[in-house]
């Protein structure tokens, strides 16, 4: 599994990055997952207010 980002749905929150527990997942124009660091948890995905995060 890897996480998905959808670049179109993503709004920059931020929320995905204050909830990931092993810092995978940075905020530049958009969020971005760092896959090699991914530990596909999942809990960004419950995080995302805007349903931008899938597995």
């Amino acid at each position: 599994m890897s996480v998905t980002i959808d670049k179109k749905t993503c709004t920059a929150c931020g929320a995905c990055v204050e909830v990931c527990p092993v810092d995978a997942i940075s905020l530049k124009e958009k969020a971005e997952v760092d896959e090699d660091t991914c530990i596909d948890c999942g809990a960004c995905v419950d995080e995302c207010p805007v349903e931008a995060i899938s597995l």
